[in-house]
């Protein structure tokens, strides 16, 4: 068959073509419906499916992340307990606002404990934050540095929280000498006062 008896093909009646013409007309018509069928409907559900697969990948992550915070879930919930507990013991180590006075003294009766002179103990005004109240104290005391030393560690022996801030030693005129420091005390704050529990 050559390119001359193309011409002689008839349209209508295929059945009388030779066999290789036959089959170039139902490869072209195979071919031609299969590329419209993916060009009308396969290419729309590729697309969807890549979107899908993308999703399902996110999806999975999300759920590696979520069994493994599962899976600690019970040291977790252990390690809350604990902190609540750790939370509470520093809650008791707050006085309220009737043992804020006897905080003073105990403060004060360390310094005398351990042969210091006080030239100066003043409370401030005490600073409200979150759920606590903080009472910064002024003290000025003469002594020497043992005595200090002993000062200090008494006061972090303290029942209640004491903390040392602002420590300044210096000789006085007298050749003894002084240390200048800001205690501060803190208070849990009531619901009534604005804390929160």
């Amino acid at each position: 068959m050559n390119i001359s008896d193309l011409n002689e093909l008839d349209v209508n009646n295929i059945a009388s073509w030779p066999l290789p013409a036959r089959i170039f007309v139902v490869a072209l018509v195979f071919f031609g419906v299969l590329g419209l069928g993916y060009w009308l409907d396969t290419k729309d559900q590729r697309i969807n499916l890549d979107k899908v697969e993308a999703k399902e990948t996110e999806l999975r992550q999300t759920f590696e992340v979520k069994a493994k915070k599962a899976a600690n879930l019970a040291a977790y919930e252990q390690q809350l307990e604990e902190m609540k507990e750790s939370f509470g013991a520093m809650l008791r180590q707050l006085p309220n606002k009737t043992e804020v006075a006897e905080l003073l003294v105990d403060i004060s009766q360390t310094g005398l404990a351990s042969g210091l002179e006080f030239e100066l103990f003043k409370p401030q005004a005490e600073l409200p934050k979150d759920f606590y109240a903080e009472l910064p104290i002024s003290i000025r005391v003469k002594g020497d540095y043992h005595e200090f030393g002993t000062f200090i560690s008494g006061m972090a022996a303290l029942p209640r929280i004491v903390t040392v801030h602002d420590v300044n030693i210096a000789p006085n005129k007298d050749g003894e000498l002084t240390m200048d420091l800001l205690a501060k005390t803190y208070r849990y704050m009531d619901d009534e006062e604005g804390g929160t529990k």
